[in-house]
């Protein structure tokens, strides 16, 4: 074609007669500015036919002209050899395809970008464990973007989980087969066979997906170097090494995904007939395309079922993978294919990890199991992350995916000893027993930071490293009290949680707390000793009414760890237990009168037993209840005592607990002066409190002494610092669980008026 009728001089023409500049044209049809000029100057001689049909009505074209310009952009077109019929043809598509509309959206994005052909190609890997559907989306996305790739789309099984998959230099004598080499002109050497291959995609609108990569070394010669086409690859492997490639991760589905895909395979009329099945199967095949496909073709199969009989089916564990299992089609094959993979470490690990109670872990677990040092068992993790059998949501911590986790422990009851076994769980279970002794002991006074001749695979040196351990490994420590209970190792029992007792107050919302001195209780009854069973009831007093609203079974508790007190003649704990009870009944007025005679005779019980502790935490609960009986009087004359006693450089007691009671009195000395209108004096009182009550800090009592200082700001005028404390204290009621008294918080942070602006509360 002559240059004055190709489709760079016909576009130029049509464009300066409608008197559009470059930029004015790309603003009205969409296509880019640098896009219009390729064109124009030559680059691109053969644009889409979506891109032609934006610019010509843009442009507005006569018919003749109109036709004139789609048929220059046809014949720029590069004319390829005519490809083999037959050979590297797509497989069937799934005509079910459900969910993935982020990713699909992602790969439409990565074709369109780089239909021009300059820079290098454009490249994904979809990667992820088995059984996420990966060829199904690579698949899916290959038959939707037929006009994006008009020169062909074409399909390789790389077949990455053989013990010996396929050279690179054998998939390219396929791949150009199917581009049209005769055989006899393919070279031998496989370098020049990739580089004829690259030549040929230089200029061609070609989609190639390679399915289930090896490895790196495996793709990298089949990757074209420039031209406007397009490869997707999947792999169990994130294929990292590739250098300018997308990454695009596969995880399961979606809730809502996973139900519509067995909604797509079984039909709307049984779904629809049994929503709670669906939910509940979804749930139980972990979301994971293929569990979910395999149970809907059971489905299928079995039309006098309903869902939930499937659904019930794998409820059981024990079968669960066996029941998921159709045809050809088997979870437990897709993950074995990985796991054949694995070096002799990771597979130790992998089936070991099965023990764990919790799916998410660390590295210190996996070295504890599998008895190696922390970079090697990092390692053997990473290398199970690398072939889908873990995913690792952020450094240092990593989950199975539920159906991995039955299936790694099918591998460990069919290739371990239960001697080993035993020996590996009772090995996890002393060790983190111990580590959650130590680390709920830094909130102890009088313990703090490990001893120094302390040593283990994790680090605890300060209260925050012992708080987010704690925390992280929850479910595992759990676990394991449970397991020593249950083996009748009630010395161990008791002494984890006492342990626990300080930093319990740091995370009331946890929602295990009275599991915890249910059993320690029940433990110290076994042991017989009766003094040990009434502090631990005490403990599950506070456990019942503070963690779980339950303020009568907290009292009956409380008043049995009494007894017990009593009959082991300890007047310290007959004070404690009268505390808690008091502690446990002050949220209903009803109960004034008993909460007062509690908290009297628990501070004189306690002042007898010399207990310098108990005895300031009883007497702020006493002048507490003498305020809201309406005592007031009486309640700031014994708070004010109670302040010199505590500040007399004399009194002596641990330095953080008498710090801790201060901040008490002072906050129960400001509540007083609340009551009394004395608004300035309020605020002066909790202002002193929160440095005292920092030296062991509970959020949600720093978040309702800022709250009570926020209203006695408010009421003196000083609105600007009330509404500084009202904002930390919205922040801290909503950080410990007290979401009421947060909202109340924010309600009067938003009643008070704009700096400048007079208090609309007054």
């Amino acid at each position: 074609m002559s240059e004055e009728a190709s489709f760079g001089a016909l576009l130029r023409a049509y464009r300066q007669a409608a008197d559009l500049t470059i930029e004015e044209l790309s603003h009205a049809s969409g296509v880019s500015v640098r896009a219009i000029g390729d064109m124009e100057r030559g680059v691109s001689r053969g644009p889409q036919r979506r891109t032609v049909a934006a610019l010509a009505e843009v442009l507005r074209l006569p018919p003749e002209d109109h036709d004139a310009l789609i048929a220059a952009a046809q014949a720029g077109r590069p004319r390829p050899a005519p490809s083999a019929a037959g050979i590297c043809e797509l497989p069937r598509g799934v005509g079910d395809f459900t969910g993935r509309e982020y990713e699909l959206g992602l790969l439409r994005e990565l074709a369109a970008q780089h239909t021009g052909g300059h820079g290098p190609a454009v490249t994904a890997t979809v990667w992820g464990a088995a059984g996420m559907g990966k060829t199904a989306l690579a698949v899916h996305a290959a038959l939707h973007l037929s006009e994006t790739f008009p020169d062909g789309r074409f399909y390789v099984d790389l077949r990455g989980m053989d013990s010996v998959p396929p050279a690179p230099g054998t998939v390219l004598s396929r791949l150009l087969k199917a581009l049209g080499v005769d055989e006899q002109r393919i070279p031998s050497d496989e370098e020049e066979r990739a580089g004829l291959y690259r030549a040929l995609l230089a200029d061609r609108r070609c989609l190639i997906v390679l399915d289930n990569a090896a490895n790196e070394a495996q793709v990298r010669p089949l990757l074209p170097s420039g031209g406007p086409g397009m490869t997707i690859i999947t792999s169990r492997r994130s294929l990292a090494g590739l250098e300018g490639v997308r990454q695009i991760p596969l995880a399961q589905l979606s809730s809502q995904e996973a139900a519509g895909l067995l909604r797509a395979i079984v039909g709307e009329a049984r779904t629809d007939a049994d929503p709670h099945g669906v939910a509940e199967l979804a749930r139980l095949c972990g979301n994971m395309p293929l569990a979910v496909r395999i149970s809907g073709n059971r489905l299928q199969s079995r039309p006098g079922w309903t869902i939930s009989q499937l659904a019930g089916r794998l409820g059981d564990e024990e079968r669960r993978l066996e029941a998921l299992a159709v045809g050809d089609l088997a979870v437990a094959a897709a993950f074995a294919l990985s796991y054949q993979q694995l070096s002799g470490t990771a597979r130790v690990a992998f089936r070991r990890l099965a023990l764990a109670a919790a799916p998410g872990f660390g590295v210190p677990m996996a070295a504890v199991l599998t008895q190696v040092d922390l970079f090697e068992a990092e390692n053997a993790l990473e290398e199970l992350v690398e072939l889908g059998l873990l995913t690792s949501p952020y450094a240092g911590r990593y989950v199975f995916h539920d159906l991995v986790r039955l299936y790694a422990r099918a591998r460990l009851e069919q290739e371990e000893p239960v001697e080993a076994r035993q020996e590996a769980r009772l090995r996890m279970e002393g060790w983190l027993l111990e580590v959650a002794t130590v680390a709920g002991r830094w909130f102890e006074p009088g313990y703090g930071e490990p001893p120094p001749e302390w040593r283990s695979l994790v680090t605890l040196d300060s209260p925050q490293e012992a708080s987010d351990w704690l925390q992280t490994e929850g479910t595992a420590w759990l676990e394991a009290l449970r397991s020593a209970d249950r083996h009748g190792e009630h010395a161990t029992v008791v002494e984890l949680a006492e342990s626990m007792h300080w930093f319990s107050d740091q995370w009331i919302q946890w929602g295990h707390w009275r599991e915890v001195f249910e059993l320690s209780s029940s433990a110290a009854r076994a042991m017989d000793d009766r003094l040990q069973e009434a502090v631990h009831l005490n403990y599950l007093s506070w456990a019942l009414h503070r963690c779980e609203g339950r303020a009568d079974d907290g009292e009956a508790a409380a008043l049995r760890a009494l007894e017990l007190a009593r009959e082991a003649g300890d007047i310290r704990q007959q004070g404690w237990a009268l505390l808690y009870a008091s502690w446990a009944i002050r949220d209903d007025p009803a109960n004034l009168e008993r909460e007062l005679d509690y908290t009297r005779r628990a501070a004189d019980l306690l002042l007898q037993a010399g207990d310098l502790e108990g005895y300031p935490q009883a007497m702020a609960s006493h002048t507490s209840a003498l305020r809201r009986a309406g005592r007031v009087e009486e309640a700031l004359e014994r708070s004010l005592a109670l302040v010199a006693m505590l500040r007399d450089p004399a009194y002596g007691g641990s330095p953080v607990i008498v710090s801790f009671s201060l901040g008490t009195a002072l906050d129960r000395l400001g509540s007083a002066y609340l009551a009394l209108e004395r608004w300035e004096a309020a605020a002066d009182a909790y202002r002193q409190a929160l440095p005292e009550l920092r030296t062991h800090p509970i959020p949600i009592l720093l978040g309702r002494t800022h709250r009570r200082l926020g209203t006695a700001l408010r009421q003196a005028g000083r609105v600007e610092e009330a509404r500084q404390a009202l904002t930390e204290a919205s922040r801290l009621l909503e950080e410990s669980g007290d979401t009421e008294q947060a909202a109340e918080a924010a309600k009067e942070l938003e009643e008070i008026a704009e700096p400048g602006a007079p208090d609309a509360a007054r």
